[in-house]
Order: structure tokens, then C-alpha cells, then sequence
């Protein structure tokens, strides 16, 4: 069957599928995160009204750049359309292009399995890093958030490491919807981490968004702070 007449979940997890077993053959690195949230925050909003999150997820990279990834994380949007879990999918490719200039495009998948109308989506992103502190990163859906018309969302960030334990992190991004919802709106967040004591880490964030993100999710963004404790592995 061609790839163009298969589901978009299918193409997610056939790429997948094929990345892991090229990954089977060669050198290959599994890593993974778990993540306690006060609050899950995505692109300057609430996607837990305000309430915690458990995350966890995992990935498995080829020693050529191709990887799989899998994230989830509990949500409950407003108003209710009975999600109450997110899953993301991702299959891609990163490495460095230069000495000091570092590579990620991906395609990711959007599941929300229990909501009682379709949330799932796909996005195709990249961000290019700077000596691992300065980030461009660029992501474009021709059905943003599951609306059938498209999405353009761009985000630039930076982080300062002061010592071995404490770093700043902070950015700024726009998110272009006019298509979606004849609007578009900027958000911010500025953090500090502290990893105190490897892998795991402790974030304070204070996140804000215009006044164009409080029209298009009222009760979803706005001017909020997330506590966060994360291990790696």
C-alpha cells in the first residue's frame, strides 16, 4: 500500500519501526526521562488547568543521527472534551553540521486516546543549537491542534550555566494561527535548575503570555509559575 493512503499514526509507527531495527544491527543509545510537574505548560499554556503532571518518556538513537522517541504526560483541557492523556510520537534525525552548530528535524504525532472527539495531530519541527546554549527551533502543521488548517510556531532560547549545578534557561516564542483562529499569539518563560543531585534536577519557571493567548485560551494561559523535579537516565 502506498505510504500516502496509510494512517498518519501508521506512518509514525512504521518509520519508527524501521528506525529501530536499522538501530538493531548497529551501535545504538536508549535514553529516557520521568518528570513530577505542578503544572504542565505547553507553549504558554496550561494543559492540566492548572493541576499536576506525571511524564516519562524514552528514546532510542542510531548511531547515524536516525532516532524514535515516545512522551507521554496526564492533560485536562478546558472546556472538557474528555482528554485525559497525551502521547507524542517522534521520529527524526539530529547530530552536528558544524563544530559548535548542532542539527534536529523530526516529525511528531499528537494522541490524546480517550478524548471524545479527534485531538491528534502532526507537526513537523527542527531547531538548530548553538554550543548547546542558543536554540532556534521551528514548527509547522498544516493541521494545527487538530483544526484542520495550519499552524506556523517559532521559538528562540538560551541558556547560562552559572556552575556545575545551577543554570538559567529562558525564551520567547510566537505562535502563528490566523488560519486557525484568525489570531496569533508571543509567550515566555524564564527558569532556573538545579541539579542537585545527578540525573536528577529541580526547575523553577515563570511562564507568560499577550493578551492575544488569553482571548484564544482563556483559563489555559496567562502569567503562571511550574515547579518541576526530573530525573534522566
Amino acid at each position: 500500500m502506498p505510504l500516502k493512503n496509510i494512517h498518519p499514526t501508521a506512518k509514525v509507527v512504521a518509520v519508527a519501526g524501521l528506525l529501530l531495527g536499522m538501530a538493531s544491527s548497529a551501535q545504538a543509545q536508549v535514553s529516557g526521562n520521568a518528570t513530577l510537574t505542578s503544572d504542565y505548560v505547553w507553549r504558554g499554556s496550561s494543559q492540566t488547568r492548572e493541576d499536576p503532571a506525571i511524564q516519562a518518556g524514552v528514546k532510542y538513537a542510531h548511531e547515524s543521527g536516525l532516532y524514535a522517541s515516545v512522551w507521554g504526560s496526564n492533560v485536562k483541557f478546558k472546556p472538557d472534551n474528555g482528554a485525559r492523556s497525551e502521547f507524542d510520537l517522534a521520529v527524526g534525525w539530529s547530530g552536528k553540521i558544524a563544530t559548535d552548530w548542532a542539527l534536529d528535524v523530526y516529525l511528531l504525532r499528537y494522541q490524546y486516546p480517550s478524548a471524545n472527539t479527534n485531538l491528534n495531530w502532526n507537526e513537523i519541527n527542527a531547531s538548530i543549537t548553538w554550543r548547546d546554549n542558543y536554540w532556534l527551533a521551528v514548527g509547522h502543521s498544516n493541521n494545527a491542534m487538530a483544526t484542520d488548517t495550519t499552524g506556523t510556531y517559532a521559538l528562540l532560547g538560551a541558556r547560562y550555566p552559572i556552575n556545575d549545578q545551577w543554570r538559567i534557561e529562558g525564551s520567547v516564542a510566537r505562535y502563528v494561527l490566523d488560519s486557525a483562529y484568525a489570531d496569533s499569539y508571543t509567550h515566555g518563560a524564564l527558569g532556573v535548575v538545579w541539579t542537585f543531585k545527578a540525573p536528577f534536577e529541580a526547575r523553577l519557571t515563570l511562564h507568560g503570555s499577550d493578551s492575544a493567548a488569553k482571548r484564544l485560551f482563556p483559563g489555559m494561559a496567562g502569567s503562571r509559575a511550574e515547579f518541576a523535579i526530573q530525573a534522566s537516565f
